[in-house]
């Protein structure tokens, strides 16, 4: 899976070039968008699911999401942010009730600290 992280990069960087260039979502800071896309991806798709990839990888991609909506008119910074406060909620409360894993740094630092 590593090994198509660059080449997704390099598609998501053209794709948002093109969009710019194109006038399509005009306004869009589309380096800031993108990035927030491709991180959230990058946590979901490198490593096997746990708590924390779970919860900040969807977490970025719907910040994505609402990021498009804030700078095409569609949604309010009033609105945004607090919906994103409260969908970063459900996240952690849904990883609860997935019962997903904590990731290995998570469980080493937790043994840690019981020494």
């Amino acid at each position: 899976m590593k090994r198509f992280i660059i080449p997704v990069l390099v598609i998501a960087l053209g794709v948002a070039w093109l969009l710019n260039v194109k006038d399509v979502l005009p306004g869009v800071n589309w380096v800031w968008t993108m990035g927030l896309a491709v991180t959230g991806l990058i946590l979901l798709v490198i490593d096997k699911i746990n708590k924390f990839n779970f919860v900040v990888g969807s977490f970025l991609l719907i910040a994505t999401v609402f990021s498009i909506l804030r700078q095409t008119g569609k949604m309010s910074q009033d609105i945004e942010v607090p919906s994103l406060f409260i969908l970063l909620g459900v996240l952690m409360l849904l990883v609860q009730v997935l019962n997903l894993q904590s990731p290995g740094w998570a469980v080493d630092i937790s043994k840690n600290e019981q020494d």
